[in-house]
């Protein structure tokens, strides 16, 4: 089947690859140049998330709060409340798991127009191991009220993603990654919070995916049409909140089975959020691909991925057995 959006020309041959959080640093100078009310915080980690850049062209814009993650979101609220665009930027496993009161109490209570932007998210960390691996942010973010939450697929979308959340009032969460992965889309592909993008069409099976998943269910789609004959659409569920149940349901309608697949948890992130909106409004067969309850490990990213099923194998087998569901 073809692909209805504009993807990366190399992307079925010799993919280039690139960090999303390079995309983001360079996205939030960019945003910087162009609005004065932009701020970035960071706790100790300017390099590793990639505001350094941001910091050395307006070193009075720039807060080096040090390892006090807590005061960091309190702050940008603080920031938030007189105006600024605050980007308040760390670990995941810090932005979220070490702040979730006061991101719920500062932040989102007050509706506060607080971007949380944070990078080293899923097993594909790598070596810092388990304690860094954060596994669970997605559930934990959306189901926080006035909580927007993004997670791109590539260096491109997570430009546009950066640029989309500033551009949004209130507060956002937007999940990126530290490994380079495969560019996916162009710059003439589309994005808008909110609203998935149909990257593949098909008729038998979709494929809902997000992150660092989104390439391994292409590469799935193909083989499943090459080798087994099965139509399989790929959609690209960058938004999880606000959440697109109307490009869901229509694919699920067409295709009549569903496979999930991303890097967290099998509870709370993608997979809950589509079977949320199946249960209530149509429901269908529905396999995943995910975290199955566990915690991650020290390795390298691909070894990682490969252990914990997060594959485009593991994604061929379960649209098989989502077939079968039918």
């Amino acid at each position: 089947m073809k692909a209805s959006l504009t993807l990366h020309p190399m992307l079925f041959d010799k993919p280039e690859k690139k960090a999303t959080r390079d995309g983001f640093g360079e996205a939030l100078l960019e945003l910087g140049q162009k609005d004065e009310r932009v701020v970035a915080l960071t706790a100790d980690l300017g390099e590793s998330v990639r505001t350094h850049a941001f910091e050395k062209a307006f070193p009075s814009r720039f807060f080096e709060v040090g390892i006090t993650e807590q005061f960091m979101i309190a702050a940008a609220a603080g920031l938030a409340m007189e105006g600024k665009i605050p980007f308040a930027t760390t670990f995941a496993n810090f932005g979220t798991g070490r702040v979730y009161d006061f991101i719920r109490q500062s932040v989102c209570y007050n509706q506060a127009n607080v971007k949380i932007a944070v990078t080293h998210a899923g097993i594909t960390l790598g070596e810092d191991g388990a304690t860094h691996q954060m596994l669970e942010d997605l559930g934990m973010m959306r189901t926080l009220p006035h909580m927007t939450v993004v997670v791109p697929c590539d260096y491109l979308e997570t430009k546009k993603a950066v640029w989309a959340i500033a551009e949004h009032v209130g507060p956002a969460y937007l999940r990126m990654g530290r490994a380079n992965v495969p560019l996916i889309t162009t710059a003439e592909t589309p994005f808008k919070m909110g609203q998935a993008n149909v990257l593949r069409e098909g008729v038998d099976v979709s494929i809902a995916a997000c992150g660092v998943m989104v390439y391994p269910a292409l590469i799935a789609a193909v083989e499943l049409e090459k080798t087994h004959q099965i139509s399989a659409e790929v959609v690209n569920h960058h938004s999880l909140k606000p959440f697109d149940s109307k490009t869901l349901l229509k694919s699920a309608k067409t295709c009549g089975a569903i496979v999930t697949a991303e890097e967290h948890q099998r509870t709370s992130g993608l997979r809950a959020a589509c079977a949320e909106v199946l249960s209530e409004s149509l429901p269908t067969p529905i396999q995943y691909v995910a975290i199955e309850d566990t915690f991650g490990e020290s390795g390298t990213p691909d070894a990682l991925l490969q252990k914990y099923g997060l594959t485009k194998d593991n994604v061929v087998k379960k649209a098989l057995a989502a077939l079968r569901m039918k």
